[in-house]
């Protein structure tokens, strides 16, 4: 019987943000394919430390738009990391892993961990001015406003931030304009 992976903590510290999520037996770390105006698809690195037990053999990543429902498996083998491609800004993913053994029995999956794509901005209809983005560790974010699509100025600013949230901003100035254009500034 294959026992769940027991992997230790492995730094990476890429140029690109990275994140550092624990799974039960696990630690998994993100970096997002960095780039101020992201591509339609989005590319994550998911790599974790090899498990101790001897009896391992291999990992396989599975992910999907629903917790506990993964729609896609990847057989790493003995890879402790893999690029996980094509993945909408705005949408949240789940990740999860579980070694296996030389007759390939998997051992149980790790917990899963969510990771919103960053890249996108919306605004709200129901309430206007409001403006909802997914933001990344390590960074800090920047909106601007415009009426006319040239002149720009900083409405909000988050502070450098410690997780992969949305952040809801409302502009207060939202309604005194027929008009108003937003963007988001990756710092």
């Amino acid at each position: 019987m294959m026992r769940s992976c027991s992997c230790g903590l492995r730094r990476i510290f890429p140029k690109q943000m990275a994140f550092a999520f624990v799974f039960t037996s696990a630690f998994l770390f993100l970096q997002l394919a960095r780039g101020v105006q992201p591509p339609p698809g989005q590319s994550v690195t998911v790599a974790w430390s090899p498990g101790t037990d001897p009896g391992i053999a291999g990992y396989v990543l599975y992910y999907g738009t629903t917790n506990g429902s993964y729609t896609t498996n990847i057989n790493v083998g003995t890879n402790t990391s893999a690029v996980i491609s094509g993945l909408v800004s705005g949408q949240t993913n789940y990740f999860a892993i579980a070694a296996y053994n030389t007759l390939s029995m998997q051992g149980s999956l790790s917990t899963a961990l969510p990771y919103i794509v960053p890249g996108t901005l919306s605004v709200s209809s129901a309430l206007p001015g409001t403006i909802n983005f997914p933001v990344g560790p390590g960074h800090s974010y920047t909106v601007e406003a415009s009426t006319n699509l040239i002149t720009w100025t900083n409405v909000y600013q988050t502070s450098t931030e410690s997780s992969n949230v949305w952040v809801s901003y409302q502009d207060p100035q939202a309604g005194s304009y027929s008009h108003r254009f937003y963007r988001l500034i990756l710092h």
